[in-house]
């Protein structure tokens, strides 16, 4: 190829020279949108694979060392009254006095109130009057029976002599016989006026209500002049029931169980209780009954503990928080006030797996899976008595799904 071969191939054809050039920018915008999406969705993905938990520090307080104890279930009840009546009339009346107050200690047979009984009395001294009657009656008749009698021994010595016929002497037997049967109706005639007496005695005691036992007055239903019952009446304005007592020494604690874990529960098992109202007050007491039945509305099963040691503190219809000790471990006690210093951690940041107690721990951005002991609760925290130091990080709220040990997180701020 020659060198002018070379130049013509060099040169520029005008028909391609004169077409306008492309510009480059919007492929350069293109590929910068480009990238900033997929930045964008790798930064998505990325915060939606970590999931994000809030984490609080364990912190330890003072206890006693009956909160130490190892708890194998905790579950919440009620103080009830296993002796308690609603005490009522025993005949429809008005009420013209009612001598208790709610709050008021009472006796065994202390009057409480007393209904009217005016007409009551009237017919008592009508059946004593019929019972003098019925005295008197006797007493003529007794009369009558011996002179009768004595008649009898004449007509019987005059018919010895022949001075008698025998019809005489057969009526004098006969007037003798009469006033014997009269004589033996008319006691029983004072047995039957006895009792009537007895009777009405009784209905006058019925209207004065005493105190079946002895206990507290909780409740205060009827007020003086009010008409009261033993049965309901249609109208509504007869009241049926006086007033309420209580025996505070027949106190127990009733708790619903959940089904799942009724084996945990057994009889004669020690058991710490606390009252809402005195959340720092350990109070010793023992399983006393599992009831042999299912609730299967709601899936639990009643248990009843007996409180071990009274106090003027309980009161009927108290909540009250119940821990299940484990065998071993025995009733708390009075003396059982040894300080310590436990971690303290919110309730949701301990969940419950397998029949035991767990806490997620962040370790740096990692979680971890322990198993800690779980003691008393206090407000809106559990004490943790094994498993746990003061200081470490953990889930605040472990019950948030998918969470596991190993997986890495993202912590924020609480």
């Amino acid at each position: 190829m020659s060198k002018d071969d070379l130049i013509d191939r060099l040169r520029i054809d005008p028909a391609v020279s004169d077409e306008p050039r492309r510009p480059a920018w919007p492929l350069v915008v293109v590929a910068v949108l480009l990238l900033s999406l997929a930045a964008a969705a790798w930064a998505w993905y990325s915060r939606a694979a970590v999931p994000e938990v809030r984490i609080v520090a364990a912190e330890t307080v003072e206890v006693g060392a009956a909160a130490s104890r190892t708890s194998v279930l905790d579950a919440s009840g009620y103080v009830v009254a296993r002796r308690q009546a609603t005490v009522a009339a025993e005949v429809t009346g008005k009420l013209i006095e009612v001598l208790v107050e709610e709050g008021l200690a009472v006796e065994k047979g202390q009057v409480l109130a007393r209904m009217d009984d005016a007409t009551e009395q009237a017919q008592l001294e009508l059946a004593r009057a019929r019972l003098s009657a019925a005295r008197s009656t006797l007493a003529e008749i007794e009369a009558q029976l011996a002179n009768a009698r004595r008649t009898l021994v004449r007509q019987r010595e005059l018919r010895q002599r022949n001075l008698a016929s025998q019809s005489e002497l057969d009526r004098a037997e006969t007037e003798v016989d009469a006033f014997a049967a009269r004589l033996a109706s008319q006691r029983e005639q004072i047995t039957v006026a006895t009792r009537e007496v007895e009777l009405q005695q009784q209905r006058i005691g019925e209207l004065t209500i005493r105190a079946p036992f002895s206990g507290i007055v909780i409740a205060r239903a009827a007020q003086a002049g009010e008409m009261v019952s033993p049965i309901s009446a249609g109208g509504g304005f007869t009241r049926t029931g006086i007033c309420t007592i209580v025996d505070m020494d027949s106190l127990e604690i009733e708790v619903d169980v959940n089904e799942a874990y009724i084996d945990r529960v057994e009889t004669g098992q020690p058991v710490v209780a606390r009252l809402d109202a005195y959340p720092d007050w350990q109070i010793p007491a023992r399983v006393k009954a599992v009831v042999p039945t299912a609730d299967r509305q709601k899936a639990t099963v009643r248990v009843r503990v007996a409180i071990e040691q009274t106090d003027p503190r309980i009161l009927p219809e108290m909540g009250v928080s119940v821990r299940f000790l484990a065998e071993g471990d025995g009733p708390a006690s009075s003396d059982d006030a040894a300080p310590r210093r436990l971690p303290l951690v919110p309730v949701r940041a301990v969940f419950e797996a397998d029949g035991r107690s767990y806490v997620f721990v962040v370790d740096g951005r990692q979680l971890e899976r322990r198993a800690v002991r779980a003691g008393a609760r206090r407000d809106d925290g559990i004490l943790i008595s094994a498993g746990l130091n003061a200081g470490e990080r953990l889930v605040a709220d472990a019950t948030v799904d998918d969470l596991s040990d190993g997986m890495r997180v993202r912590v924020v701020d609480p």
